[in-house]
């Protein structure tokens, strides 16, 4: 293992197996709060993926590709997708000409709830199509095979539950795997909606409370993950402290998901306005920041 506190993700997959595994093979497992469990360590099943497949877990490559496979199986879709869908396409925004396949402006209800439910309804298929035409290029056989066996084993393993038991792994196996990958998806619109993605430092939302990153290792801060998107999880918080906080809009800087969820999706019907939210960056601290092509091409080698 290359770090230490990945056992904090190792410990929430395992958490997750287990809870599935106990509400297919013991009916008194099969209640709301399993379930709910369930759903909610599916989504940080996903939040893993995402740290994974920046930086592998594992010294070993072999190990990261099997466990690729397995978080493939918590979220029934396969890993290796985050690789040319976020890595490669999302954190280029669209500064490269080309469209980012999960923006926040592929939805536009005025109704601002309505855009966070049908959100993954979008970039779901967006995503999805994008890959499929990325791993058709020459060069790219080992991604394709490794996304194949992916395949084979999150629907296989999840066919071979519903032979065994359609109904309860239905709503106790499948309902928890789609809700973290579509609650993965809503984190794209979350983040990233209503902030300036041609900024420097502007370009998302980030919610900084200490016991929410800690359960989320750390992905709430996201500006600073995408301008040093090969640093560690573990040491995002203190690099925002140190770059983002005197370069950042204050009111991209959130102090609990919750409350902002509850704010702009619930309590308030439409969606809030543009503001100038990069005039910050420009007013803060100066900071040399390596070109975003550099960035990028070292968050590519990271998850090679």
């Amino acid at each position: 293992m290359k770090h230490p506190t990945e056992w904090r993700q190792i410990g929430i997959v395992a958490a997750y197996l287990g809870v599935l595994a106990s509400m297919v093979f013991v009916p008194a497992c099969r209640n709301v709060l399993f379930l709910a469990a369930a759903c909610y360590l599916s989504f940080l099943n996903t939040v893993v993926i995402h740290n994974h497949l920046h930086q592998g877990i594992f010294q070993s490559r072999r190990l990261n590709m099997i466990f690729r496979v397995v978080l493939s199986f918590g979220a029934l879709y396969p890993a290796s997708a985050n690789i040319p869908s976020h890595n490669l396409v999302h954190h280029h925004f669209e500064d490269d000409g080309k469209p980012d396949w999960a923006a926040p402006t592929h939805v536009s209800f005025k109704w601002n709830l309505l855009n966070l439910l049908h959100f993954p309804n979008v970039a779901g298929p967006n995503t999805f199509a994008g890959v499929s035409r990325w791993a058709r290029y020459k060069g790219r056989e080992d991604f394709v095979r490794q996304y194949l066996v992916e395949q084979v084993v999150a629907f296989g393993l999840t066919g071979a539950l519903l032979v065994y038991d359609v109904w309860t792994t239905l709503f106790f196996v499948v309902v928890p795997q789609l809700y973290g990958a579509r609650c993965i998806l809503r984190i794209n619109l979350i983040q990233h909606d209503r902030c300036d993605t041609t900024s420097e430092w502007n370009h998302a939302r980030n919610f900084v409370g200490r016991a929410f990153n800690w359960v989320m290792c750390n992905n709430g801060y996201h500006t600073i993950h995408h301008n040093r998107a090969g640093l560690h999880w573990s040491a995002l918080a203190e690099a925002h402290q140190r770059e983002v906080v005197p370069r950042v809009d204050p009111s991209l800087d959130e102090p609990s998901m919750v409350l902002y969820l509850l704010r702009t999706y619930l309590f308030r019907p439409s969606r809030p306005p543009m503001r100038d939210v990069a005039k910050a960056e420009t007013e803060g601290p100066q900071i040399d920041l390596a070109p975003r092509e550099i960035r990028r091409a070292e968050a590519e080698a990271a998850s090679a």
